[in-house]
């Protein structure tokens, strides 16, 4: 079985279905079709690259800022923030999706405007995340009494 950089080094791309919900809700776990290339110079701001932590983990998340040295990365249903991600560790770079069969138009206004907005939406979401994670902790505090 081939390693996801293998597979883009020998085809110019990855195609597979992604496991999580970091992303949600522009990507549904086992829904969602993506295609991987290998990326053409250096990421802009809103791109979503498929890279390597550190400790092995291959992630896809969005490129929220662009630094001369990396990138600042956030997942779409995420508050953490990523930083010092190195250009060595992009593997490729999201170009297509296919959602029912359709191909989502990254350069729609639509996809535009969504990616735009849901970042500018961060401070909202992490109100809105904390207060759920929060509840969830109460809640199972009061069902194991």
């Amino acid at each position: 079985m081939m390693t996801f950089e293998e597979e883009i080094q020998n085809s110019g791309k990855l195609i597979y279905t992604t496991v999580g919900v970091s992303m949600r809700p522009l990507i549904k776990q086992g829904r969602d079709l993506l295609i991987v290339t290998k990326p053409q110079g250096r990421l802009k701001k809103y791109d979503i690259p498929l890279y390597k932590r550190k400790n092995g983990q291959y992630v896809l998340h969005r490129v929220v800022k662009v630094k001369d040295d990396g990138y600042v990365i956030l997942g779409d249903n995420c508050i953490k923030w990523e930083n010092d991600i190195k250009d060595d560790q992009i593997i490729g770079v999201l170009t297509s999706l296919v959602r029912k069969g359709k191909e989502v138009d990254f350069n729609s206004f639509g996809y535009r405007f969504y990616s735009r907005a849901w970042y500018l939406l961060y401070p909202v979401r992490v109100i809105f995340m904390s207060a759920r994670r929060l509840a969830g902790k109460i809640k199972r505090k009061l069902i194991r009494k």
